[in-house]
């Protein structure tokens, strides 16, 4: 049911010792890893290290996955039956040892798409879904006006930080 990247590829530690646990559904073993590529994940993770805080230790995981999962996931926890880009699911934990954010699930096939119909490379919408989950993992959300132009905000300027254009103008606008 599920795939973990072989332990070359593996992506253990950000800086500042952030944990991640990056996942493949089994079903996408045609995931080109050139663009769910470790390494420009553990970058996207440190430049929102670099502007939001986020505990040194924190822990996340990252599951790529197919649109049946996705849309299970989405009926289950949001009661919306289709697909969605990125659903994150913060930790409910307390325990002092343990700094979980929470988990992330992305929907290859609807990243795929989405970044077609926005001119942008699969590469780039997946970095933007990583920071918008993980700022949704740290607390932000976009159900107010004021809270959707502050996490936006953050947003632009993570994603300035990784050569990425901003998302809300013109034709990428839109999660």
């Amino acid at each position: 049911m599920r795939r973990r990247i072989n332990p070359a590829q593996m992506l253990n530690r950000a800086r500042d010792g952030m944990r991640v646990d990056l996942q493949i559904a089994d079903s996408l073993a045609d995931v080109d890893l050139k663009v769910v590529d470790p390494a420009h994940i553990e970058q996207c993770l440190n430049r929102v290290h670099d502007v939001v805080d986020l505990h040194p230790d924190s822990q996340v995981c990252i599951r790529i996955c197919d649109e049946a999962e996705s849309q299970y996931l989405n009926q289950t926890y949001r009661q919306r039956n289709h697909p969605t880009n990125v659903l994150s699911f913060s930790a409910q934990v307390d325990i002092p040892e343990l700094v979980l954010l929470g988990d992330l699930a992305i929907c290859w096939p609807v990243v795929e798409k989405e970044a077609r119909t926005q001119n942008k490379t699969p590469g780039q919408h997946l970095m933007h879904l990583l920071v918008h989950g993980v700022l949704h993992l740290a607390g932000y959300d976009h159900e107010q006006a004021a809270d959707a132009q502050h996490m936006e905000a953050l947003e632009v300027k993570i994603l300035h930080r990784l050569g990425i254009a901003n998302p809300y103008c013109g034709q990428n606008a839109g999660l």
